[in-house]
């Protein structure tokens, strides 16, 4: 049990992570709107919980893998904002040196595997890699995160079975926002959802309030020890909202306003300020960690607007397939 001191710092550090996954997803939507950035976002404004909640328990050892829209997720898993930056800009400091853009933001360095364009890209990657790490012996473990427009898609049956099959160490985390792209995936789900899903397939589940950082936060705490543990795979199911449309460029005129404004009224940055201030903490305390926030993320766009594109020599570097065929017209 942690006393009253560790977990408002535990909270301060999730409030923290959750106000600079915020600043970075608008400041980038102002460079993209600005002309700053080739290709539209996507970005998860009103999601920062649950990147927040479920990195706050991982280790630098262990491993994650995203969707296509990933930026939280690497921000949290520790990966660095001047190359996710300089990747958004396309330049040749970006972790990707500027060619994997938005969708495809990866940095080995810190376990973020990648990001990835393809729904439910992710989930054999991670189940990949989490045989990789028990045939090595290791206690490290690997997050999934997708969305639940993934759990339509073959690997995700493919990848609960391999991983339950194996007692591989992977949390899947779904982050159900309630909608695939423009499609609310109610329409389009047969049955109770992911968690009966997953549980059919031998993967525990459990749900959350994706809203509430400090429900999710305890939630992976447990759901990660367990795992590490030799549990074999987990699932964690939390519920949340998307507030902005499915990319930079799309004004979401197709959600109801009371929807939306619901959201916003329950969005999880304000919930957690209310809870912190309701436990003593100041809002001017508050504000700077949100104003250091916006000032990281703005010098960052800075920087990344002057930064260098990459040299066209290097091209063709990182790409598989014969050496013959590379530039081949």
């Amino acid at each position: 049990m942690t006393g009253t001191g560790d977990n408002r710092a535990r909270l301060l550090a999730l409030y923290t992570m959750m106000c600079r996954i915020r600043a970075f997803e608008e400041t980038a939507q102002a460079a993209h709107k600005a002309g700053e950035i080739p290709g539209p976002l996507h970005v998860s404004v009103g999601q920062e919980a649950v990147a927040a909640g479920v990195c706050l328990n991982l280790r630098r050892d262990d491993r994650i893998t995203s969707n296509h829209r990933g930026h939280g997720h690497a921000l949290a898993k520790g990966a660095g904002v001047s190359g996710m930056m300089e990747e958004l800009f396309g330049r040749a400091g970006g972790h990707c040196r500027g060619k994997g853009g938005s969708m495809h933001i990866a940095d080995f360095s810190v376990g973020m595997l990648g990001a990835n364009g393809v729904v439910a890209g992710g989930i054999p990657i991670a189940v990949g890699a989490a045989q990789g790490l028990k045939l090595l012996g290791r206690d490290s473990i690997v997050a999934c995160f997708f969305g639940d427009g993934a759990i339509n898609r073959g690997p995700f049956l493919e990848g609960l079975n391999w991983a339950a099959l194996y007692r591989l160490p992977v949390l899947f985390v779904c982050e159900d926002n309630g909608v695939a792209a423009f499609t609310a995936t109610a329409s389009v789900t047969a049955g109770p959802g992911v968690a009966a899903r997953s549980e059919a397939l031998g993967v525990p589940a459990l749900s959350v309030d994706g809203n509430d950082a400090a429900a999710v936060d305890a939630a992976a705490s447990r759901l990660v020890a367990e795992i590490r543990g030799g549990s074999g795979p987990q699932l964690l199911h939390a519920t949340t909202y998307r507030i902005t449309g499915h990319t930079s460029s799309d004004p979401a005129a197709w959600r109801r306003a009371e929807d939306v404004a619901a959201a916003r009224a329950a969005e999880p940055i304000g919930r957690l300020a209310a809870r912190l201030a309701a436990e003593g903490v100041a809002e001017a305390t508050l504000e700077a960690v949100r104003g250091e926030a916006f000032g990281e993320m703005s010098a960052a766009r800075a920087a990344a607007l002057t930064a260098p594109w990459p040299d066209p020599a290097v091209a063709w570097e990182d790409v598989q397939g014969p050496a013959s065929q590379r530039g081949a017209a």
